[in-house]
């Protein structure tokens, strides 16, 4: 019979990520008819495990210490290991994020177990557990199953809702777990401002900015400038997570000018990056199918393109505005800023 841990790092209350695939090992219980247990890791996690309280988990149980706080591979991978172990757990399923990603193989290592990543759905056929997960750049879906225990997984966000229950008093079993070794020190964290930021994964819309923006515009001049204000100021606004076609994030390396604030980590689709935002709205982007690929799990897709006969109005959009984005954005920007 299988026996699942969710597990996960708690920093104060659990991010909606870990509550994502808690909702998702809950429901994987309840289609093997099976209970499972939750372990989390970190400075203070009786704070996170009250806030499951109800989750239905038949025991907590948790790796406490100061030095469990801070991101660390070789503390995160001695919590997580000792919290397998003592659940005895065959499946183990944490949210994907990036101290469970960076440790994830590690851990199934240690445990003599296999681990899979990136995970898009978890099932039950015929008593048996699968998972789902997308190749070749999100374009195929492939059901895996395993016979190696015990199965460890990480979760992607966005494919179940977040579970939502009332608070309580959780009785956590304390787990040892030894911290020898640990031969680095987290003096602080360096991060940029928030107006910096442009990778929002919790943002209710994602904007993209496709090579049109960095072309000549109807009256014949390039406003690579104009551009990059107006998309900024965008950002700052509406605190819109921002994503880019390969086309512009490549224009990078082809010495012409181009907006400096992107790189690969804001392309979407051809590097397999499905985003799974509320909305999304795309600009002077013509369709490129890699990046509509990676679009597959926006809710409602909007997008500004000057062509009506466009990639977007083959039924790639849900909405398509035949306008100038510049002239769109720049009167968005207007009403916001009221």
């Amino acid at each position: 019979m299988e026996t699942i841990l969710f597990l996960s790092p708690s920093e104060g209350a659990l991010s909606k990520n870990a509550l994502e695939a808690l909702a998702t090992a809950k429901q994987l219980a309840d289609s093997l008819g099976t209970t499972f247990s939750v372990g989390l890791w970190g400075d203070a996690p009786q704070a996170a495990a009250d806030g499951i309280a109800s989750c239905s988990a038949t025991k907590f149980l948790a790796v406490t210490g100061a030095e469990f706080a801070q991101s660390r591979y070789a503390t995160d991978a001695a919590a997580a290991e000792a919290l397998g172990r003592a659940s005895g757990a065959t499946i183990i399923i944490g949210p994907s994020c990036s101290r469970w990603n960076r440790v994830l193989a590690g851990v199934a290592h240690r445990l003599g177990g296999r681990a899979d990543s990136h995970v898009t759905g978890l099932s039950a056929s015929n008593g048996a557990p699968a998972i789902a997960r997308w190749y070749y750049r999100q374009r195929m879906e492939g059901i895996l199953t395993r016979t190696q225990r015990p199965w460890v997984l990480a979760v992607e966000s966005g494919i179940a809702p977040a579970w939502d229950g009332a608070p309580g008093t959780a009785a956590v079993e304390p787990v040892a777990c030894a911290s020898a070794g640990v031969r680095s020190n987290v003096t602080g964290i360096e991060a940029p401002a928030a107006d910096q930021q442009t990778i929002r994964p919790d943002a209710e819309l994602l904007f993209v900015t496709g090579a049109g923006w960095t072309k000549k515009q109807p009256d014949g001049q390039v406003k690579t400038e104009a551009a990059q204000k107006l998309i900024l100021d965008f950002l700052r606004l509406s605190r819109a997570s921002l994503g880019s076609t390969k086309s512009l994030v490549d224009l990078h390396g082809e010495g012409v000018a181009t907006l400096t604030f992107l790189n690969h980590m804001n392309q979407v689709g051809q590097t397999g990056s499905t985003p799974r935002h509320v909305k999304g709205l795309s600009t002077c982007c013509h369709g490129e199918e890699p990046h509509t690929v990676g679009w597959r799990f926006i809710g409602e897709r909007r997008a500004i393109s000057l062509d009506a006969g466009c990639g977007w109005a083959r039924g790639k959009a849900d909405v398509l505005y035949v306008a100038d984005a510049f002239a769109v954005m720049e009167k968005v920007n207007a009403l916001l800023a009221r």
